[in-house]
């Protein structure tokens, strides 16, 4: 990718979070979500037409992310869902003000094992501050060596993989899109572990 600022295009990720949102749209409407690296904001978007309250971010040093983030949001005639500047790993007086959320949703955010830790720690925030909260996210296999497996059980964090063909997302065109292709992308829900670890 020629450019740094990756949340300027539409990943394949986004297309099969997008898909999954659609196939939970009975259960959005009214529900608080916060997309984090939201860049052009697919996953959000949707959640916001079907019903969600929905908040999105991205790097708060990132202004042409932010400004692909409010971009989508007026091409989609939804000008009043906020957007605003979080920076995985980091405390901002943002983070801090964020009102409850039931959904947190990350699509390709574990891109950079150097990313991966900070991505968690803002998630595993955000879930303490909302323990019934969910994070949603999809990714895709890039690596066979990459794994946040250990950083799960160290931030007290637990996973389960949802079947892409359980949403019908195991196609390689969704939604008139070709950009799942032939990638390898993954979902999974990560949550508060019990104290018991499970």
């Amino acid at each position: 990718v020629p450019d740094s600022q990756y949340g300027t295009y539409v990943w394949p990720c986004a297309v099969v979070l997008a898909q999954y949102l659609w196939a939970q749209r009975g259960s959005l409407p009214g529900k608080r979500v916060l997309e984090v690296g939201a860049g052009v904001s697919l996953p959000g978007l949707v959640a916001a037409k079907c019903g969600a309250e929905v908040v999105l971010s991205d790097g708060e040093e990132l202004p042409r992310c932010l400004q692909s983030c409010r971009r989508s949001c007026l091409a989609n005639r939804l000008p009043h869902v906020p957007v605003i500047g979080l920076t995985w790993g980091r405390v901002s007086p943002e983070l801090l003000a964020l009102a409850p959320v039931d959904v947190i949703l990350g699509s390709d955010v574990f891109f950079d094992p150097k990313d991966f830790e900070d991505i968690l720690t803002m998630v595993y925030f955000l879930l303490e501050k909302n323990p019934h909260a969910q994070f949603w996210t999809t990714y895709q296999v890039r690596s066979a060596d990459w794994s946040i497996e250990a950083l799960l059980c160290k931030w007290k964090l637990k996973s389960i993989l949802v079947p892409l063909h359980s949403f019908s997302a195991d196609k390689e065109h969704l939604a008139s899109s070709s950009l799942p292709g032939r990638h390898t992308i993954e979902m999974m829900i990560i949550s508060l572990a019990r104290s018991d670890g499970t």
